[in-house]
């Protein structure tokens, strides 16, 4: 049994989420640029990063080969779509002081995975699994049932990563080459918007040389933590990858809660527990049975 590649799927989850755990703290410094601008930002300059990329990494034959392929470039048009409506939607909950409604839907993300993983991947689950992913489904409702409405951020969040996940998993092309073809369909959208919309930070000239920067930055704040995910995501379980995704929104918690300030009441605390609780179930059973495996090989 060769365990390379399980190993390497972990270091490319947790890197995955760390860095988007940490993301918010990158857009916060572009809070008085609208949402759609810095989308069509992370859009553009992560078209230069990757190309960049593919050119010292010598695969740009393998965008060439996917492109020819009408059902993978129909996917990634799908998954960039989804992709694009993530980014919009945890953008602008991040500058508009709603970190923890986006944190709460990283934490429900997991939950869909594991859905999707079960129907579509025919994925099981062993019982100490199942019941750490209901532990953490009890603590994300008692937090939906206490708002007493329905927390559209955190739904419109999981839907579409989880959906994005799914389709990137079953497509047949590499992180690298995938993510540019996502990002390439989105690409003129993304230009007719810079061209037509007159905003305060649109004209890059008239700017200030550090917003500038941050702007540019864009590309490698999106590319790097979205290569690591869809490495992962090749590489191990889908399940097992749904769960690497707590780490994401709990560093994003942390940030809401203690650097920005966002306030934090009981409900919210408990449904922290509760999700952190399952994680550790979760966690438990995947070493036995790894270690289990090992006594048996």
């Amino acid at each position: 049994m060769n365990d390379k590649p399980v190993k390497a799927g972990v270091i490319f989850a947790l890197a995955a989420y760390s860095m988007w755990g940490i993301a918010p703290m990158y857009f916060k410094l572009l809070s008085n640029v609208p949402a759609l601008e810095i989308v069509m930002h992370r859009i553009v300059w992560s078209v230069l990063v990757l190309c960049l990329l593919l050119l010292i990494r010598k695969k740009f034959s393998q965008v060439f080969k996917a492109i020819r392929d009408p059902k993978i470039i129909a996917t990634l048009a799908i998954s960039g779509l989804l992709l694009a409506v993530n980014w919009l939607v945890f953008i602008w909950a991040v500058n508009n002081d709603k970190m923890l409604d986006a944190s709460l839907g990283y934490f429900i993300n997991p939950l869909f995975n594991v859905l999707l993983a079960r129907f579509f991947l025919q994925e099981s689950l062993t019982r100490l699994q199942l019941l750490a992913v209901f532990v953490a489904l009890a603590g994300v409702a008692f937090l939906i049932f206490s708002y007493g409405q329905l927390p559209w951020i955190a739904l419109v969040l999981a839907t579409s990563f989880s959906i994005y996940g799914l389709l990137r998993k079953k497509v047949t092309v590499d992180s690298m080459p995938g993510l540019l073809i996502e990002s390439c369909i989105m690409l003129p959208f993304a230009l007719l918007y810079w061209l037509i919309m007159d905003t305060s930070s649109g004209n890059m000239l008239a700017n200030s040389v550090d917003l500038n920067i941050t702007l540019l930055l864009a590309g490698v704040v999106t590319t790097a933590p979205l290569l690591c995910f869809t490495a992962a995501a090749r590489r191990i379980r889908y399940t097992t990858l749904g769960f690497f995704q707590y780490v994401g929104p709990s560093l994003m918690f942390l940030l809401a809660v203690m650097h920005y300030q966002e306030p934090l009441d009981t409900t919210r605390v408990i449904t922290f527990i509760c999700v952190w609780s399952g994680l550790l179930i979760y966690v438990y059973d995947s070493l036995r049975v790894y270690h289990k495996s090992k006594r048996v090989i």
